[in-house]
């Protein structure tokens, strides 16, 4: 326990000076947090790093669809939201029956973690640059998950085993 303590505690402070600062724009710390507590969720190996980044993604994608819809075909005050997200979520569950998105939890962690950026910072699914939602957080998951890696690892040499 000690190793791992130690191994997540100090990458988790070197995820935090990457994200306030050479990093500061491309990831945040909360959906690094994210990605890495799921590599460990899902089973802190190759399967999970890979589960992990890919099914995240696509939720995260999802959800950039969703906004998009949002824009484009408004369906008045109180149902666009609820409407595009039904729609998008329905697509999201359906799609875990293809293997390579079937971590469903993954990738509501990638849909949330969209859906919270762009109420709470901004940004537009649709912009080429790293004012897109779906890059930052997917970008800040695969950082995430990397970490959950290197922490997965460090704690392994720190604990002999």
């Amino acid at each position: 326990m000690f190793g791992l303590a130690l191994s997540i505690g100090g990458l988790g402070g070197v995820a935090t000076w990457l994200s306030f600062g050479p990093l500061a724009g491309f990831v945040t710390i909360w959906a690094i947090f994210i990605g890495w507590a799921q590599y460990f969720h899902n089973g802190a190996d190759n399967a999970a790093l890979k589960n992990t980044i890919v099914c995240s993604i696509y939720g995260a994608v999802l959800a950039g669809v969703a906004f998009i819809l949002m824009g484009l075909i408004p369906l008045g005050d109180i149902l666009t939201a609820p409407v595009w997200v039904a729609v998008t979520v329905f697509i999201l569950v359906m799609g875990a029956s293809i293997p390579a998105f079937s971590v469903i939890p993954s990738a509501v962690y990638g849909y949330a973690a969209t859906a919270a950026y762009v109420i709470h910072v901004g940004g537009s699914a649709t912009a080429m640059d790293m004012t897109n939602p779906v890059l930052v957080v997917s970008l800040s998951i695969i950082v995430g998950a990397l970490f959950g890696l290197a922490s997965a690892k460090l704690s392994a040499m720190i604990s002999g085993s």
